[in-house]
């Protein structure tokens, strides 16, 4: 998702690069997103898989690859503690081949894309670079694992990797099982808001433009070996979000009428109550976000309401969750 917004800016503004993106096309993934850049003459789509090691040297053999901007990955974290090992298959292994393959290709630069879930969670210490990885759940798990083999290619080869933790991301071409599209797309089906829990955990959330930027920025400037955060300072609780969403989209401001489009359902196994996060490295790059909350979320929501059909299954999405014990099913691919 984040990766189809970094790949038509790249297609855009580098007339003179080729930009190959590989994308298995899972259940998420939408060709839609990049119908404006598809028929560009520096745009390449190849369909495949990172957890192929033969296709994937072959693939660095025959496109020659410079740089490397990793974000295959399965990313929901409800979905991971039904599917634990899958999880660590396409993020663990599947990382690894694709850092192997890159290394013997002697790549440029090899940026990964991981997540600010692997601190943990956290109610007021902010956690910076250094500060340790304490994964709670089977997603942030396997994230972090992946980051350990990535590093070690510096630490042993010093190998141009570079690692970027970012909040979560919002905006235009996110398959609606996230909460912001989720919520968006329930109430514009008429459909109430379904909240994990309390409904007090909070999320700092950035616009998919910010996130190209800081991935330009980490780009040109980032430092082999080095880790930045791309974070922002907003924050919201998920009750509130569903409550400006529903202000927003049901043209309401009364506290009943919104309780009424809101849904409490059993919290997931684990559930963080926030992760805050400096991102002094990368203001130190000259990257900041821009995008204020009102316009980011208004442009959101208009996009939803013409492409909500992009994927054919996207009305699965819109379904809570199962609610299970943590690692209780084991599905290897």
């Amino acid at each position: 998702y984040s990766a189809s917004h970094v790949v038509v800016s790249l297609v855009k503004n580098y007339p003179n690069y080729l930009i190959v993106n590989l994308d298995k096309l899972d259940y998420c993934a939408s060709l839609k997103n990049l119908e404006t850049v598809s028929k560009k003459e520096n745009y390449k789509f190849i369909q495949g898989d990172i957890c192929e090691p033969h296709f994937i040297k072959q693939l660095f053999e025959t496109e020659k690859i410079d740089i490397v901007l990793h974000f295959a990955a399965q990313t929901h974290v409800d979905l991971s503690f039904l599917h634990a090992l899958e999880f660590a298959y396409v993020n663990v292994y599947g990382t690894n081949v694709l850092v192997a393959a890159a290394y013997e290709a002697n790549v440029e630069k090899f940026v990964y894309a991981s997540t600010d879930e692997v601190y943990g969670g956290s109610i007021d210490e902010e956690f910076d670079e250094s500060s340790p990885k304490r994964p709670t759940n089977p997603y942030a798990s396997s994230k972090a694992a992946a980051e350990c083999f990535v590093q070690s290619y510096w630490e042993r080869y010093q190998f141009p990797v570079v690692i970027t933790r970012s909040s979560n991301v919002y905006g235009p071409h996110q398959y609606p099982e996230k909460v912001i599209p989720k919520f968006i797309s329930l109430l514009q089906h008429n459909r109430k808001c379904c909240i994990h829990g309390s409904g007090l955990q909070r999320r700092n959330f950035l616009y998919a433009t910010d996130v190209v930027e800081a991935f330009l920025t980490v780009l040109k400037d980032g430092k082999p070996g080095e880790i930045y955060n791309i974070g922002t300072n907003f924050e919201m609780s998920i009750a509130q979000l569903a409550k400006e969403l529903i202000h927003l989209i049901k043209k309401t401001s009364s506290e009943s009428e919104m309780e009424y489009w809101m849904d409490y359902i059993k919290d997931r196994p684990t559930n963080d109550l926030r992760y805050p996060m400096s991102s002094e490295k990368m203001h130190n790059l000259g990257w900041r976000p821009k995008v204020p909350w009102k316009e980011g979320i208004k442009k959101t929501i208009e996009w939803y309401k013409e492409n909500f059909h992009n994927w054919k299954n996207a009305e699965k999405a819109l379904e809570p969750f199962p609610v299970t014990e943590p690692f209780a099913q084991f599905n290897i691919p």
